[in-house]
């Protein structure tokens, strides 16, 4: 069966062309030249659309090369009929070729897969075991970017009495980590015995996690007016100098209500740059939410209430498994991957999710 493309797709490549015209238009316009932060983003897109403008051309030209020989298909001359079922099959291989190409360079990119990111881990119902797999997890992803040679390091923590975390913020520090890790948003269940349960018996606990782009200075701009800055003295857990100084900060953005906090520095402009990280990531991602939902693909919220009902993600201790609602079969040796050795499950949550989008290209209303 000849491969044409849909009418989806065509519409797609036509309005990718319109949009490449525009953006060399705009390059040049000398208003938006002198503007350093809008011609970097301009300069950005036409590096993402020229592969496909090109791969549109030639499949422009392959087209046009099977029109010229269907046309001579009905030659009286027996040669050139021979001729031109030659250069039909050749013609309508290309074709399918460029259209095949074209779809895959088409799924929908993420323009924030390039990002670092910040992570935020919270407990939920389970009480210490909830913690303590808090903690797990923690471990479980700074060890997967230990094999990626990406860099890590804690923004705020607050810990268990026996050694877990109620909550840690951290950033993972690294090119891409936004598009392996990003998936791993969502409330995570452990089943399991835990070390403290005499009985044997096994308890479920959550955990919540949130996958945050780190935002630069360059991609969200905050209005120093915007924000309210309190200093007070930190609490809990840290050493001597950490609890006895005003140097813990809560910086809240009054436009949205967004707060972050930062108190493991001893330093105040420390623990102010650090909460400045987080409290720009949340905004940035808060921001996302409001434009996927202007176009009618609201995402849910990364943090939910951790509630036992409420899961993308289990571990079951007793059976080995680890299920993924998102996927079709389980994962076994829970050993190994909470070691961090995730490459398989990521790269299974980045297929599922390139597969669901690609499905989307032919549907002329997605």
């Amino acid at each position: 069966m000849t491969i044409v493309p849909s009418r989806g797709l065509r519409d797609r490549l036509a309005q990718i062309e319109q949009r490449y015209a525009e953006v060399e238009r705009l390059m040049s316009d000398a208003s938006v030249v002198t503007d350093r932060r809008r011609m970097r983003q301009l300069g950005q897109e036409h590096a993402q659309l020229e592969p496909v403008v090109a791969t549109i051309a030639e499949l422009r030209r392959a087209e046009s090369a099977k029109t010229q020989a269907q046309e001579l298909v009905g030659s009286d001359d027996a040669e050139m009929r021979e001729l031109a079922r030659e250069e039909l099959t050749a013609a309508d291989a290309d074709v399918e070729r460029l259209v095949g190409e074209l779809r895959v360079q088409l799924v929908p990119r993420d323009p924030l897969d390039e990002k670092s990111v910040i992570m935020e881990i919270r407990a939920g119902e389970g009480g210490e075991e909830a913690a303590l797999f808090a903690l797990d997890l923690y471990r479980m992803y700074t060890r997967y970017a230990e094999r990626k040679r990406w860099r890590t390091e804690i923004l705020s923590q607050s810990q268990s009495e026996k050694g877990g975390f109620k909550e840690v913020v951290f950033r993972i520090d690294g090119t891409g980590a936004y598009s392996r890790l990003k998936f791993e948003s969502g409330v995570h269940r452990v089943q399991r015995v835990p070390t403290t349960e005499a009985q044997g018996r096994i308890h479920t606990s959550t955990a919540s996690v949130a996958v945050l782009p780190e935002a630069e200075e360059v991609d969200l701009v905050i209005d120093e007016n915007d924000l309210r800055i309190d200093i007070y003295r930190a609490t809990g857990h840290g050493g001597q100098g950490v609890n006895t100084t005003d140097s813990a900060v809560r910086i809240t953005h009054i436009p949205t209500g967004i707060v972050a906090t930062c108190q493991d520095e001893r330093s105040q402009l420390k623990n102010k740059a650090k909460a400045m990280a987080v409290l720009r990531a949340r905004i940035l991602a808060a921001e996302e939410e409001r434009r996927a939902a202007e176009i009618g693909d609201a995402r849910r919220a990364q943090i939910g209430r951790a509630e036992r009902a409420e899961k993308m993600r289990t571990y079951n201790f007793p059976q080995d498994r680890i299920t993924d609602k998102r996927l079709g079969y389980n994962l076994s040796n829970i050993g190994r991957i909470l070691d961090g050795d995730l490459e398989e499950l990521t790269g299974a949550l980045m297929d599922t999710d390139a597969a669901e989008r690609l499905a989307r290209l032919d549907d002329p209303e997605a």
